[in-house]
């Protein structure tokens, strides 16, 4: 019988120890006065560098003694490395009593049951060479540990209104359905397959127009769904599997290594329930819920995925384009939550998979209970494209400054790792410049030069707060009109802050502003938010990262976006590609950008992880705790939380390459010494002169 399955989450700890000796560890049978091999040096150099990268990155803190325990780097299913080929390597220098394999981390931990077994692994495997599931030939690098520890988070539910059920369909049947898919028909076919970039898609009873992300109700494909599905589909409605006959289904083929993007399926375009049938290979599908939790389901091959309620209309559902999944290790393991137990996890490797996914086409407008996602509901957004000063000035108090005021503390929580390229900047003043950081949030730069006179000044009162609490000197202002004296500032940087403004001519008056506060010969360094979110076939850190795991924050590296727990209108909700998406009014440039002017035009409402479709549009915040002015929030709220809080929607105005860099030459005064892309943004030093 078809069984359904859950499972038990849990974390990995971080390994932290006594603090990092200079002293370097030794094979335990070298003598004081031994000389190493050119060979042995070299391993001692890779070796030193893995402790460092552990320390630096995982805050993982290696001792100089002999323990139970040691981090293996290299050795994790981070980089294709199973617990399957790792463990029988451990197992021949002693007796191991646990192997911990955090998900998606290059390294592992092993404790072994004596000192002296462990003292056996560090001097046998240390720069030994094994082979990964790819292929590839890796070096283990090993370092002891004081101890590892991790800790049970308790029973982790699906997402509500989620269900897996296994073996739905016999291995006839699903060779049957298998074979009757033709990916080699003529193009005269209505049914004719899309190359998409990652899949091959085929649609039946009505298409789905990836461009606004629906289906045209008007005009069903001839012939309905395919025969060979009937039976099937009966079957289901007789058991109770599912509750309504569907009449549109796509077919989609994935070969190893390819996925799908982060989405929900549009909610006016298809009714509450949507099922899709696992078929050739099973696959891990990430779900995640707007407050950042993420959940991992395994689908077995031959299983039917049920979407209903909060699951179907609330969360986003995706696959990941990988070749290899990080599963359960433990046998009898099959359907339900890949949890976080570092003891019993290992990889899987992916095979060409074919999924059914079945939809009833809506014929009315959706009255779900999440207009916050709701494409159906959202059509009264009341913020428009500004048509006058006035119109933008209402815009960015809105938009921006009450924002800002309200998630204040919760916004500083996210913003404490400085960018490399700024430091560089501020570093390389000469001593005793005077330096203004205009929009300085929190203050985050203020203290990075400690030979520099660094003022900051920013609209938010609670900002500056902060700024004043960390002892740093700072004021609240317009950046339009910062009080302080023409020609004063031997620098100025304004960091994520022009693209707040709505208008191209208060762009430029805030760039003019700048240029005013700086004496002859003097620098200003500028950062905007890239419409490229891909550049150089390279994506940025805010579309590839994705670290969220149940409850746990994410790191976000892009400066306008830190750590967005969003509510909002997610992945490929309603009709996002045709929403009036109103790109900048660009005086600038020819080309390059999609720009369009559409009067009295719905600003839409971008979507987390996802690349920019408007170049004005709204950012939603996801506040956890209460907001109001001066409040101290915590980040998140309770482990595993559901819960989503207030949603605050932030203007911006994301710039296209070449865009900044023309805004600036409008200026009479200045010169452009150096224009740059860093991680998601457009740059640009220039000069007065």
């Amino acid at each position: 019988m078809p069984r359904v399955l859950a499972a038990t989450s849990f974390l990995f700890k971080g390994i932290r120890a006594s603090p990092l000796r200079s002293r370097i560890v030794m094979n335990s049978n070298h003598q004081s006065n031994y000389k190493l091999s050119k060979t042995e040096k070299k391993l001692l150099r890779k070796q030193i560098k893995a402790r460092h990268t552990l320390l630096r990155h995982e805050g993982i803190e290696t001792v100089s003694y002999a323990t139970q325990s040691l981090i293996v780097a290299n050795g994790g299913l981070g980089n294709q490395v199973s617990r399957n080929q790792l463990l029988p390597v451990l197992e021949k220098c002693g007796s191991v009593d646990a192997l911990l394999m955090p998900p998606n981390k290059p390294y592992s931990c092993v404790r072994y049951k004596t000192v002296e077994e462990s003292k056996k692994a560090y001097d046998t495997l240390n720069g030994k060479e094994i082979v990964d599931d790819l292929g590839q030939k890796i070096i283990l690098y090993l370092n002891f540990v004081e101890k590892a520890q991790w800790k049970e988070l308790g029973l982790q539910a699906l997402p509500p209104g989620l269900k897996v059920i296994e073996e739905i369909i016999s291995s006839e049947d699903e060779k049957m359905l298998l074979e009757s898919v033709n990916w080699t028909e003529d193009t005269d076919n209505q049914n004719f397959q899309k190359s998409l970039k990652h899949r091959r898609v085929k649609h039946f009873g009505y298409e789905f127009h990836y461009e606004n992300n629906n289906v045209d109700r008007d005009k069903p494909l001839p012939g309905g769904l395919p025969d060979v599905c009937e039976s099937i589909l009966e079957k289901w409605l007789k058991e109770g599997f599912i509750k309504h006959k569907p009449d549109q289904l796509t077919i989609n083929q994935y070969e190893p290594g390819h996925g799908i993007p982060a989405h929900i399926d549009t909610h006016s375009a298809f009714e509450d329930e949507i099922v899709s049938l696992s078929l050739g290979s099973e696959i891990v599908m990430d779900f995640k819920h707007p407050d950042g939790m993420t959940v991992p389901v395994m689908l077995p091959c031959r299983s039917l995925l049920v979407m209903t309620g909060e699951s179907r209309y609330l969360w986003t559902h995706g696959i990941t384009p990988r070749k290899f999944d990080t599963v359960q290790a433990s046998k009898g393991h099959k359907s339900g939550i890949i949890t976080s137990d570092v003891e019993d996890l290992t990889l899987n490797k992916r095979g060409i998979r074919t999924s059914f996914t079945f939809r009833k086409v809506r014929q009315t407008p959706c009255n779900c209970s999440y207009p916050l996602v709701c494409d159906s509901q959202m059509k009264e957004t009341p913020a428009s494209f500004p048509e006058s000063d006035k119109e933008a000035l209402q815009l960015e108090q809105d938009y921006v400054h009450r924002v800002y005021e309200e998630i204040a503390r919760h916004f500083s929580s996210t913003r404490h790792t400085p960018w490399p390229h700024i430091v560089e900047f501020l570093k390389a003043l000469p001593s005793g410049s005077l330096v203004a950081d205009i929009g300085c949030g929190n203050g985050k730069y203020l203290g990075i030069n400690k030979e520099l006179y660094m003022i900051g000044c920013d609209h938010s009162q609670n900002l500056v707060d902060i700024c004043r609490e960390r002892q740093y000197q700072a004021f609240v202002c317009d950046a339009l009109a910062v009080p302080i004296r023409s020609g004063s500032c031997d620098a100025c940087i304004s960091i994520a802050v022009i693209h707040h403004f709505a208008t191209v001519e208060r762009r430029v008056a805030a760039l003019q502003e700048l240029v005013r506060l700086l004496r002859p010969g003097g620098k200003a360094l500028i950062y905007v938010w890239a419409m490229e979110q891909e550049y150089n076939k390279k994506k940025s850190k805010y579309l590839r990262e994705n670290r969220t795991n149940q409850g746990r924050k994410e790191e976000i590296s892009n400066d306008t976006s830190v750590q967005e727990l969003l509510v909002k209108q997610l992945p490929n909700v309603g009709n996002q590609d045709s929403a009036h998406s109103v790109s900048s009014i660009n005086d600038f440039q020819d080309g390059g950008c999609n720009s369009r002017n559409v009067a009295n035009s719905k600003l839409p409402i971008h979507t987390n992880r996802t690349s920019f479709h408007s170049q004005d549009l709204l950012v939603p915040w996801h506040f956890k705790g209460t907001p109001g002015k001066d409040k101290r929030v915590e980040p998140f709220g309770p482990l595993g939380s559901c819960d989503p809080g207030p949603v605050f929607h932030r203007y911006y105005h994301v710039f296209c390459e070449g865009e900044l860099e023309a805004a600036c030459r409008t200026l009479s005064n200045i010169s452009i010494l150096q224009s740059y892309y860093d991680q998601g943004n457009w740059c640009v030093i220039l000069q007065k002169v």
